[in-house]
């Protein structure tokens, strides 16, 4: 489990098949095989670490359904490491199961935040709620506004600053979690 709380921001070193390499010094801290670490929100277990750089493996699923089917060497990931017990849980619950891959149409400059509008794959709609949360690319972030085709949220500088979604523009892919409440919440109320 994740808090969509971004710890660094990392870089890819190597895509060999289903191996990536990751720079991420503070996150490879404490890091051990097996460990779970999220890369852009998508939950990938370490299987080793050497010299500030972690190796996971990457399953075809898990390339066909999120964005790190088109990563790149070079290219910059936002990471965090799981939850433990003594952990605030600052953002929200987030399981690192990317829901679906969302497109950016929009990015609109405010006074000192910046509005991301992003699509939504049919059927997740039903899952966000204005001011409800949402994951993208692994980071927290508050629902502005939302509609079938897509939702907006507005980014600090800090976020801007630290995370992938400072670097991407119209037309970036980005991984996309919804809240797992939602998803338990419609299952009961289905069955009664």
């Amino acid at each position: 489990m994740f808090t969509g709380i971004v710890e660094e921001l990392g870089e890819v070193v190597e895509r060999e098949g289903e191996l990536l390499k990751i720079r991420g010094p503070l996150v490879t801290t404490d890091a051990n095989h097996g460990d779970s670490i999220a890369v852009n929100g998508v939950c990938l277990t370490v299987t080793e670490v050497h010299d500030a750089i972690f190796t996971v493996e990457v399953m075809k699923e898990t390339y066909d359904r999120s964005s790190l089917g088109s990563i790149v060497t070079g290219e910059k990931v936002n990471l965090e490491r799981a939850v433990t017990a003594s952990t605030r849980l600052g953002g929200h619950i987030v399981q690192g199961h990317v829901d679906g891959v969302g497109v950016i149409t929009a990015k609109q400059p405010g006074g000192g935040w910046e509005d991301v509008r992003i699509t939504l794959p049919e059927g997740l709609d039903r899952y966000i709620v204005e001011k409800g949360s949402i994951t993208v690319d692994g980071i927290s972030l508050t629902v502005v506004a939302v509609d079938r085709e897509g939702f907006t949220v507005s980014l600090i500088p800090t976020t801007l600053e630290l995370t992938t979604l400072g670097h991407k523009g119209v037309g970036s892919l980005v991984n996309l979690e919804v809240d797992v409440i939602a998803k338990y919440v419609e299952k009961l109320v289905s069955k009664a």
